[in-house]
């Protein structure tokens, strides 16, 4: 399906491989922003170059070095990612189409992740690690198309972290705007995949990249 109206939050494909739409910028001839969700590379492109997918139960991807297969029916455990699909947010939550956060706490089946964003039970679905049976593989268009090496890099977290420059790579001692609750908040710890704030909060590197999330304040490394 191809898109003539595009918003914030949609996945798309793009050159064969599934990306999310980050923001529009109608001004501009190539005014989408998309992130591809196997390593969150940026792309800058026009409408008529992407295709629409709404993702749906028992489909599989890659996201950011790591497969995950969607299940409407899991019971989401803290430390689980879900993925929002139907987005309902309360005034001081701050999420939108097809965010994925990463789980905290749940009661009855209500969670609250790790952005302190409270999310009800019928807005999203759960993120289960690994490729499931029967399940439906949308990480590309055309499978066929991609070869077999690249899939096995592209399920490849060090692949991502050691290669791609790309990718926003902090360390601790950085420190970034949490724009959420306008506090000003080191990295104080990190893994191949999420970093650890002095505030408290935890969140997945990729939320970095989202200028309406964090903003850079300062950076080690720029300053040596």
């Amino acid at each position: 399906m191809k898109l003539f109206q595009v918003r914030k939050g949609q996945f798309v494909f793009y050159q064969n491989e599934l990306h999310k739409v980050y923001t529009v910028k109608p001004m501009f001839k190539k005014s989408v922003h998309l992130y591809r969700l196997k390593d969150m590379k940026q792309v800058l492109t026009s409408a008529n170059e992407i295709t629409l997918y709404k993702p749906k139960h028992n489909d599989t991807f890659i996201f950011y070095g790591k497969r995950y297969t969607i299940d409407e029916n899991r019971k989401p455990n803290p430390g689980d990612y879900i993925l929002i699909t139907k987005p309902a947010p309360d005034f001081l939550d701050h999420y939108s189409l097809n965010s994925i956060e990463k789980v905290d706490s749940v009661e009855d089946g209500n969670v609250v992740t790790t952005r302190d964003n409270g999310v009800k039970h019928n807005e999203y679905v759960v993120m289960v690690p690994g490729k499931a049976d029967a399940s439906q593989e949308i990480a590309y268009y055309d499978k066929s198309l991609v070869p077999e090496e690249q899939q096995i890099q592209d399920e490849s977290i060090t692949y991502i972290t050691d290669s791609d420059e790309d990718v926003v790579k902090p360390v601790v001692g950085d420190v970034f705007l949490d724009i959420q609750s306008n506090t000003k908040a080191m990295v104080i710890a990190m893994t191949d995949s999420e970093v650890f704030f002095g505030h408290g909060k935890h969140i997945h590197i990729t939320d970095l990249l989202d200028e309406e999330k964090y903003k850079v304040i300062f950076r080690i490394e720029e300053d040596l």
